[in-house]
Formats: C-alpha cells, structure tokens, sequence
C-alpha cells in the first residue's frame, strides 16, 4: 500500500526531489545507452542555441517527467534558465526537495541534467516561455540575486502545496512568487515573512489560476498525506479536501498567466524521439504524443 501511495503521489504531483547524486524523485534515475545519452545531448545543444538567439538572458523553462495527461497536463517541473548564472551558461535556478534532509534548497544546474534523467530515454519535452523585453531584464536580476531568491523560499515544502498559503512551498510556487514580487515590486523593506503572502495576493488580485487536479476519492488525499513526506493537506481549504481536488502551481499556470499579463512574451516548445528534434513557436496547440511534427514546426534531424 506504502507504494502504491508513493507512486500516486508522484503521479499526482510531479514535482522535483532530490537525493545525493543529483534531481531526481528520490529514485533511481533512469539509465540510458551511449546512444541515447549522445541523442539527449544534442537536444540540449539545440535548445541552448535557442536561447542564445533569442537576445534574453532569461527563460522559463518547463520539463516533462511524471506521466500526467490523466489531469491533462504535460510539464510538471519549471525553473529559470539564466544565461549569465555563475554555474554554467543557461544553467536552471530551480527549488528541489533534499530527500535526505527534508528540507527545500535552491538549486543551479545545468541545463543538461535539468533535463537528461528527467525525460524518459527515448523521447523529451521542454516548454521554454520568453518574456516581454520589457519585463525580462528586471526578472532576470531578480532571479541573480541570490539573497532575493532565497528571500522567497520557504523553509517546508510540500509537493501539493496550496498556491495561497505561506506554509509550504513547491518548486513551481517558487518560480510564481518571485514573478509576482519582481513584477508587482514587492517586498521593498519588508521582512521575509510578509514578501511571500505579498507575492500570493499580488497574484490572486491579478487573477492567477493554479492547476487542477481532481483526485475524486477522497481517501488517496488522506492516504497520500499520511505516507509521503512531501505531501500535505493542512494547508489546503476545507471544501477542496471535501470535494477530493488540489489547486497546485504548476508550469502550465504560470505559462497561463504570463501569457494574459504580459504582452510579448513568447513561447517556443521543443521535444525529440530519438530521430528528430520538433522546434514549435506560438501559443497554440501543444506538441503531440510522440513529438508529431507539423506543417509549422521545424525539424532537425539526430540521425
């Protein structure tokens, strides 16, 4: 039963863990061939050569690894790709959850490991949101300044935690809430207990909306929160509990409202299958299953 839960929780929620040896959810990571490693690489190479063009020092990038299209949702895991990080090039500012401390941390990793053990061996996505030119220079400082950023971390994390409560904080609430007090200007003189519920009311009276995700049974909340470390209900309103449903930040939300907030910005989504990488620029329909390319995407071959 124990892993049964576990594994509902991950395929839930999605959201990154690590333990010594790198990002993972506390597993194993998935091991791939020679070949296969080679093809990942190249994928990142590509994606890099993206975001050298674009001009911006700063992206949004979202990852897929844990399957979940049952909720309708692809990318479970978003970070800030920075161009000038002191790690290496467009390396990932991200919160991750240190399994064998319990606790969250702010991580920078390069863009390759944000993404080679992530996806699975035969076939990746990532989501890569560039903001308006207006806005991007002012989030990319944000994002640099290592006392911001962990000025809104959180000391308890929480895999499902509730997008408007200051108790716990996942790895996607992170990338909301320095958005929400870069662009809302927040936290100027304030302590560090006040910029996050500032940032989270910035962000409702904007008219963010986190992600859904209706459980339908109410006892895999219960369960799930009595078994999984990582995962909590104490912070969520009593009639969501009821109701068996979570409102989580998630890549998918903040892509949402970026896109209705800030004229300008772009997104360019990327994914390859072991032959092919597929480039699609715009906000409209997403990649297919098994990277599908379409009249408007463009293709490079791995081959």
């Amino acid at each position: 039963m124990n892993r049964v839960l576990g594994l509902l929780a991950l395929a839930l929620l999605g959201s990154g863990a690590v333990q010594a040896g790198g990002l993972r959810f506390c597993e194993q990571p998935t091991q791939l061939s020679a070949s296969q490693q080679d093809k990942q690489l190249r994928f990142v190479a590509i994606v890099k050569e993206e975001l050298e063009r674009s001009g911006q020092g700063v992206a949004l990038v979202s990852r897929a690894g844990t399957d979940l299209s049952r909720f309708g949702m692809r990318y479970s895991h978003a970070g800030l790709a920075l161009r000038d990080s002191d790690n290496t090039p467009w390396s990932v500012r991200q919160l991750y959850y240190v399994c064998d401390e319990a606790a969250p941390k702010l991580y920078d990793q390069g863009l390759a490991g944000f993404l080679i053990g992530a996806n699975q061996a035969e076939i990746g996505y990532l989501s890569v949101l560039l903001f308006a030119p207006a806005e991007s220079a002012a989030i990319e400082r944000a994002a640099l300044d290592k006392r911001n950023a962990l000025q809104l971390l959180a000391p308890s994390y929480s895999a499902n935690a509730y997008p408007f409560s200051a108790r716990y904080q996942n790895c996607n609430q992170w990338v909301a809430e320095l958005l929400a007090a870069t662009l809302g200007n927040l936290g100027q003189g304030a302590a560090q207990e006040e910029i996050r519920p500032q940032a989270q009311a910035w962000l409702k009276a904007q008219g963010y909306r986190p992600a859904l995700f209706d459980i339908g049974f109410a006892p895999l909340l219960w369960g799930a929160a009595a078994f999984i470390p990582w995962v909590h209900n104490d912070d969520h309103p009593a009639e969501d509990l009821a109701a068996a449903r979570y409102l989580v930040s998630m890549p998918a939300s903040i892509e949402g409202f970026v896109q209705q907030t800030m004229a300008g910005a772009q997104r360019i989504e990327f994914c390859h299958n072991g032959r092919y990488v597929l480039i699609r620029r715009g906000w409209g329909p997403g990649l297919a299953e098994g990277c599908v390319a379409e009249a408007q995407d463009r293709v490079i071959a791995l081959n």
